[in-house]
């Protein structure tokens, strides 16, 4: 039997972590960490700097190479295709190195249950057999580290709050009846295809890292330095994560 946790990590902050997180890494029999080729050498490197910092005692730590998503029009084919080659890669790593079961620990970004694939991907093992129980450790998510790098509160007093994807506000624009809108996995400025007039936007990149960079202002006036930021910031570290939140009729 496989236990398997996914251990929310924040955003790549050592003190985004919590004490389940620290203690799960702890009692892992093996640390799974995913290599995304040299132009994302970062976020391995950031991965392995936390189990430096965190482990205190030996922890078997194996690096695989993750398998790149296919460039399809057909954006839902190929995400299920690339998931599926995840459960795959996962799979070898556990027949190679725990094939008598054991505990075994994944760092996933911010927290699992948001906008992150590992749960499904756990799912694609499971229906295949393999014998895994999953458990997840909740960590901070780039929201909430976006609202406390800029000081401000998630949601209006008593208001809802939509979080969407920049896929999802490019094809539909903002969404009927979103008062407090929250935009993640955004591949490039799709807050652009909004009439800027009376939106209030709060953004920010590699939230908690030493790099952290913050914008905010109304979407007419920032929208442009954001636009101008990013991609200085994007070619000089080779990728960016970011995320932005966006009010209308708020100064």
């Amino acid at each position: 039997m496989i236990e398997l946790h996914l251990i929310g990590i924040g955003t790549g902050n050592p003190d985004h972590l919590t004490l389940q997180a620290v203690r799960a890494m702890q009692e892992a029999d093996l640390i799974l960490l995913p290599r995304k080729g040299s132009a994302k050498s970062d976020l391995i490197d950031l991965r392995r700097s936390i189990c430096a910092q965190v482990l205190e005692r030996p922890v078997r730590i194996v690096e695989f190479d993750m398998p790149v998503r296919e460039a399809s029009a057909d954006y839902a084919r190929a995400v299920s295709n690339w998931h599926e080659a995840i459960a795959g890669a996962w799979r070898a790593q556990i027949m190679a190195h725990l094939p008598n079961g054991g505990r075994l620990a994944l760092l996933v970004w911010g927290d699992p249950a948001l906008y992150d694939s590992s749960l499904r991907i756990a799912g694609h093992l499971q229906a295949a057999g393999m014998a895994i129980n999953t458990y997840v450790v909740p960590g901070i998510t780039s929201i909430q580290a976006l609202t406390a790098a800029h000081t401000i509160p998630l949601n209006r007093l008593a208001g809802p709050v939509t979080i969407t994807t920049g896929r999802m506000l490019r094809a539909h624009g903002w969404p009927e009846g979103a008062d407090t809108l929250v935009v993640m996995l955004d591949q490039g400025l799709a807050f652009e295809v909004l009439e800027p007039t009376g939106i209030t936007i709060w953004w920010g990149a590699y939230l908690g890292m030493p790099h952290e960079a913050l914008e905010a202002g109304q979407l007419c006036e920032a929208g442009p330095r954001i636009a101008r930021q990013r991609a200085a910031l994007r070619a000089r570290h080779g990728w960016i994560m970011d995320v932005y939140l966006m009010r209308q009729g708020e100064g």
